[in-house]
């Protein structure tokens, strides 16, 4: 990475977008930081500039990333169903977003490399799936999200070769926090959570913070390619319930249907790439993902799980007249 490096975070309104803009303000090698999305940031940055522009207006996002000419993408505008907007919208605004912003990065002529948000739903889950795929395993996606990934995985790579940049596709295990709008997270939270019946398949997760430093990690060592983050062990729906101190229910095949309608009655929208999980497990090989962080911790799947069933507690604050 050059000592002036220009760098753009597409979905820097999100909390994994704003974070890293944080960790890349700390890093004197970059010269300036600019991001885009269609919320702005709930976090206070710096040093890095907001833009405060929807993916769907395309051209005024090509002309915003071609004057500003970037040399590097972090491009977290990839969306995941159920998370912030509905599935439909989510696929539409990931798709249009790595379109447009990677293409005019190109375009502008300064670009050396990108790191994108991608995720291990690409490669499916159930029969005739790798249980624990590594990124050799050719991706054999089921569901939406899982399409939509590979999708923008493949627009990215082709802006890649043609322009002989190294693209990262970062495939993050699901990321659960106590602060992230993730769906698999307010499922967890309910005091009921559907479990499949004949069945408790392992799925790993992965701490929003392990996420944003893997993909600083990858964009200051120049990566390429898939690489798998995924944090270390992993537990079962039944396990999962249990550790949060919720109740299991049981859910027959032809259930989840009902089961997804009456979980989003209760505020926790059900994606279909959640009920694969839950169904048929998520998880995948760690190796490379770990080598990219190097010697840093990196948190297990029942420490992310503990965290986020842990409700910050409310303390009184005594009155300046009381306190007197």
């Amino acid at each position: 990475m050059t000592e002036k490096a220009r760098v753009l975070v597409t979905g820097m309104g999100g909390v994994l977008g704003t974070r890293v803009a944080q960790l890349l303000e700390a890093r004197g090698e970059i010269a300036e930081i600019h991001g885009v999305d269609f919320v702005p940031p709930r976090r206070r940055l710096r040093k890095a500039v907001f833009h405060r522009i929807d993916p769907r207006h395309r051209d005024r996002l090509r002309d915003f990333v071609i004057e500003y000419a970037p040399t590097h993408v972090v491009h977290f505008g990839v969306y995941e169903p159920a998370s912030r907007m509905s599935p439909g919208a989510a696929a539409e605004r990931s798709e249009q977003c790595t379109a447009t912003a990677l293409a005019a990065a190109a375009r502008a002529g300064s670009l050396e490399g990108v790191v994108m948000r991608s995720g291990i739903e690409v490669y499916g889950s159930g029969r005739g799936h790798a249980l624990v795929p590594d990124e050799s395993v050719p991706p054999a996606p089921r569901t939406g999200f899982g399409k939509t990934l590979l999708r923008v995985e493949a627009i990215a790579s082709a802006v890649g070769r043609r322009n002989d940049v190294p693209v990262a596709s970062l495939r993050f295990a699901p990321i659960v926090g106590s602060h992230v709008p993730s769906p698999l997270g307010r499922l967890l939270r309910l005091p009921l959570v559907p479990v499949s019946a004949f069945s408790d398949p392992t799925f790993s997760m992965l701490h929003p913070e392990d996420a944003c430093r893997a993909t600083v990690q990858a964009l200051v060592q120049a990566a390429d390619g898939p690489i798998n983050v995924v944090g270390p062990s992993a537990v079962t729906p039944w396990q999962a319930a249990r550790i949060g101190g919720r109740i299991p229910v049981p859910i027959l095949p032809i259930g989840w249907g009902g089961a997804a309608s009456a979980t989003e009655l209760l505020g926790a929208a059900i994606a279909p790439h959640i009920i694969e999980l839950l169904r048929y497990g998520r998880t995948a090989c760690p190796s490379r993902g770990l080598d990219l962080l190097g010697q840093g911790r990196v948190r297990s799947t029942p420490e992310v799980l503990r965290e986020l069933f842990e409700w910050a507690e409310i303390v009184p604050i005594e009155s300046v007249r009381e306190a007197a």
